[in-house]
């Protein structure tokens, strides 16, 4: 095991530990019959157990060229979720980002250097912006909760519901084909409507067909069907001409997207 897979082995171990503590949270407020969120309270335990490892970047010369992209962002999808997006980094080795609900989005560090322009980034933060709009791990923790709730784990998991979910379904690694080419489709939708050309996320999954294993992000690393969710987006801007005929499939057309290298950073502690 290298030190980017153990590091997210004790990253998923973590989350599972917080997770596992909102759960009891939430099943403590329901018992004293007050009105909890838990999908904030989900993404707070999270964004605690982050900070907690040092992980999440307080300041950072990359803030400057992420916000603006994240900005434009959070202004097309926010009208679609009730709780406001925030977009933080974190420093790992590996390109990647996730969402969890309330909310919170997570950008690596290494992503912003994986990627080759403006759209690819954008691509794939609207993608995941998409999975919290859709409440996705919401509801994929409540689909194992059902079917954990018949077997012998039932006796430690009862009354921790969000206890079943690993970082790993939040980083989208757990979900369906379906529900990552939805997130794909809405997330096309809002790259469009915030101004970005939704052919990134496509050029970043031809991207990645010539890089190595494990140099990719994350939330294609388990999708070997690309094709077929390249397909899909291609099908979806053919559909919908007036959202997406303005918009040109030529990577060449694209906005370089460089940011320096060794820049200094200070962790949220």
């Amino acid at each position: 095991m290298n030190s980017s897979k153990l590091a997210q082995s004790l990253f998923i171990a973590g989350t599972l530990w917080c997770l596992a503590t909102v759960g009891s949270k939430a099943a403590v407020a329901q018992a004293q019959g007050q009105d909890q969120d838990t999908e904030l309270q989900m993404g707070q335990e999270v964004f605690d157990e982050l900070k907690a490892r040092a992980e999440i970047i307080e300041s950072s010369p990359l803030y400057d060229k992420l916000k603006p992209i994240a900005d434009a962002i959070t202004r097309a999808a926010q009208p679609r979720y009730d709780h406001p997006f925030k977009f933080y980094l974190v420093h790992e080795a590996t390109p990647n980002a996730f969402s969890t609900p309330g909310g919170n989005v997570y950008v690596t560090d290494a992503l912003l250097y994986f990627v080759k322009n403006t759209e690819e980034l954008s691509g794939t933060l609207c993608h995941e912006v998409s999975h919290t709009i859709h409440h996705d791990a919401t509801r994929k923790i409540e689909e194992e909760e059902k079917v954990l709730a018949g077997g012998v784990g039932a006796a430690v998991l009862l009354g921790h519901p969000l206890a079943i979910a690993a970082l790993s379904k939040l980083q989208s690694l757990g979900y369906s084909r379906e529900v990552e080419s939805a997130a794909d489709i809405t997330g096309s939708d809002v790259c469009a409507t915030a101004g970005y050309d939704p052919w990134g996320l496509v050029w970043l999954f031809q991207d990645f067909k010539g890089s190595k294993i494990g140099e990719g992000p994350e939330l294609l690393s388990d999708h070997p069907d690309d094709e077929t969710r390249i397909q899909a987006l291609e099908q979806h801007f053919r559909d919908n001409p007036s959202v997406f005929g303005k918009f040109n499939p030529d990577p060449k057309s694209a906005t370089p997207f460089v940011v320096p290298n060794n820049v200094p950073v200070v962790f949220l502690r």
